[in-house]
């Protein structure tokens, strides 16, 4: 029987760095066979800012995963976010030279290859292209153009962009850690594969992924990636204020905004009051409860505003666009008290909060399907996707653990060939075609690629 894939998710974020290391069960489910959380210390609203830190906390991280599973790790799939991050549609099109052969691989290839030479700004980087729509001389709407017939190939695309220094950082990171990078993905499209359910993505849905550091958006409509973006703020701003409001460390500014802190002041009543430590021998300090949540309201008021703004530049407000199953709030800023409610007064939609638990297996730790860890779970998923093979007992995966522990160095690219096919799984989400997805795979395979080789030239 064949040994299932074991599938490492590195999300690197602001606040923490998580490594979790999963593998599909008998039922089709995730399951998590080891997790491991650091405090993030050299990362700043989503990017690199420390080398040597980022490194160290990679490493906590994997050395947790790493102890709780069983298994060593060699390669991850990693999440990029960060302020750096932007995306545009773009449409373009090929004419093939003999319109009476039907539309292959080939000619998908060629229209990909030509987005990837878009001339981008200083320094920018196209990481994902994502196919939207396809036009076939004229004729609109095709989701699969493969097998057709057509001299004139267009398509809609929905191009994400970043810093290609902070992506190179990223990599660095990763394999002065002592690990191999086999996947780039956009963290609010892992965080969508692991909390929005089809239908969500069909009727018009926008994920809100509130972090640390930033928070990033998706749209989807009709199942397809309509718009992404990503806000420079997330919850560490909030308890920024809150440090500054209250005159207080920053740990019991954190302390307070998850213990008692709320996004509705007019919840709390003026006369209640939490009390403080004070510090070395200071007397403690009386803080209101309806102050705190007027400062963390303010923040809130904020971040969702620019969200919202983004979901009008997407065109919610045309019927044709309109998203109905309206927002789902995922990440550790979307567990503060009554944001639900705030969000859809302030953008009179329906939301939920989206927990990662739908596609985990039954025996989950309650811990792992909060919204906390929804990007890690995606990455995991991302990683495992086109991949899934008949579920192996976990007795005979730990008998073959010292296969997985001990690749020798120069086997390993070979050892990890069927997980390296996986990591453009974010670009193959949009459209199940296998045949298409070969093609996308690739053509990411080249990319992941051309980072390895700058990185090897580098040292």
């Amino acid at each position: 029987m064949e040994r299932d894939s074991i599938a490492v998710g590195l999300d690197i974020g602001t606040t923490k760095i998580v490594a979790m290391i999963g593998k599909k069960n008998e039922y089709g489910k995730l399951e998590i066979l080891g997790v491991g959380k650091s405090k993030s210390l050299g990362v700043a609203r989503g990017v690199v800012n420390n080398i040597t830190q980022t490194i160290q906390s990679i490493q906590d991280a994997v050395r947790e995963a790493e102890a709780d599973s069983g298994y060593k790790i060699n390669d991850v799939v990693v999440g990029i976010a960060g302020q750096h991050i932007r995306s545009i549609q773009h449409s373009d099109y090929i004419s093939r030279n003999n319109p009476e052969e039907v539309i292959g691989d080939a000619d998908i290839d060629q229209l990909i290859n030509q987005v990837h030479k878009l001339a981008m700004l200083p320094g920018e980087e196209i990481i994902h292209v994502l196919p939207q729509e396809f036009k076939i001389d004229g004729q609109s709407e095709i989701k699969e153009p493969i097998g057709m017939y057509g001299g004139r190939l267009e398509a809609s695309f929905h191009v994400v962009v970043g810093q290609a220094s902070s992506i190179r950082n990223v990599g660095r990171c990763i394999k002065s850690s002592g690990l191999d990078l086999s996947g780039l993905t956009l963290e609010p499209l892992a965080s969508a594969d692991a909390v929005l359910s089809q239908e969500e993505k069909e009727a018009g849905v926008a994920l809100i992924d509130i972090g640390g550091g930033t928070t990033d958006l998706a749209i989807f409509k009709d199942g397809i990636i309509r718009h992404t973006a990503v806000i420079p703020f997330g919850g560490n701003v909030i308890t920024e204020d809150i440090k500054e409001g209250c005159s207080i460390i920053e740990k019991q500014a954190e302390l307070l905004k998850v213990k008692f802190g709320s996004a509705w002041p007019g919840e709390n009543k003026d006369n209640e009051i939490v009390s403080i430590p004070g510090l070395r021998g200071r007397e403690p300090k009386e803080i209101s409860l309806k102050n705190l949540s007027k400062i963390i309201h303010a923040r809130v008021v904020e971040i969702i505003e620019q969200v919202f703004a983004e979901i009008k530049a997407y065109g919610h407000e045309d019927p044709r666009k309109k998203l109905i199953a309206g927002i789902v709030l995922t990440g550790g800023g979307s567990q503060l008290k009554h944001i639900k409610q705030l969000v859809e007064y302030i953008t009179g939609m329906d939301t939920r909060i989206g927990y990662p638990n739908e596609h985990l297996a039954g025996n989950s730790d309650e811990e792992i399907s909060s919204p906390l860890y929804a990007t890690a779970v995606g990455l995991v998923m991302n990683s495992i996707r086109n991949n899934t093979k008949s579920a192996t007992p976990l007795v005979e995966l730990k008998a073959s653990e010292p296969v997985l522990k001990q690749p020798a160095p120069e086997m390993v690219q070979q050892h990890e060939e069927p997980e390296m096919e996986t990591v453009a799984v974010q670009e193959t989400s949009q459209r199940q075609d296998s045949t298409e997805g070969k093609v996308k795979r690739s053509f990411f395979d080249k990319y992941i690629d051309k980072i390895k080789d700058f990185l090897d030239n580098a040292e």
